[in-house]
């Protein structure tokens, strides 16, 4: 088993697989008579030949130290995650070598955050940490094959940079 240490999530370091959703330092504009900041436009959706859908996730909770093995990938759209929960969730990604994941990196949200995948991102499972592991996710909804799953030969072991 290999292990990985989880990193804080910052918007540099998903730059090469996705987006950080998270509120900027002051809101794009204020409505709703000024109650209300809008961070708008925060992520890249890319969805071929499809249309954007919103799913509910409920995703039993795991704890750190993660053992894993499978990431997916999904090559007609990209795929966001949208925490319903403050609480901090696992986000594991690998770049593509070829057409196969090299080794993953780890990261761990901060309360609030939210992340979408670019399209053909390896990534892992849906992974909270805490219950409830309820999610908005939004991606593509349409006909073809949208997942392509990967199970490396040796397994990984998730810790915490603090552990």
């Amino acid at each position: 088993m290999i292990e990985i240490i989880a990193h804080p999530l910052t918007k540099e370091a998903l730059a090469p697989f996705g987006d950080v959703l998270d509120l900027r330092d002051t809101p794009d504009k204020m409505i709703n008579q000024d109650m209300c900041g809008r961070h708008h436009d925060l992520a890249d959706l890319d969805f071929t030949d499809g249309r954007a859908g919103i799913s509910l996730f409920d995703a039993i909770p795991r704890e750190l130290p993660y053992h894993f093995n499978l990431v997916e990938r999904h090559p007609l759209g990209s795929q966001a995650f949208i925490p319903m929960s403050m609480s901090p969730f696992l986000v594991i990604v690998a770049e593509d070598l070829d057409g196969t994941p090299g080794t993953p990196r780890a990261f761990i949200t901060r309360a609030g955050q939210g992340i979408n995948f670019h399209r053909n991102t390896w990534h892992g499972v849906l992974t909270p940490l805490h219950a409830p592991g309820l999610f908005a996710v939004i991606d593509r909804i349409g006909d073809g094959a949208n997942l392509q799953e990967f199970t490396y030969e040796t397994g990984f072991m998730v810790t915490n940079q603090q552990e």
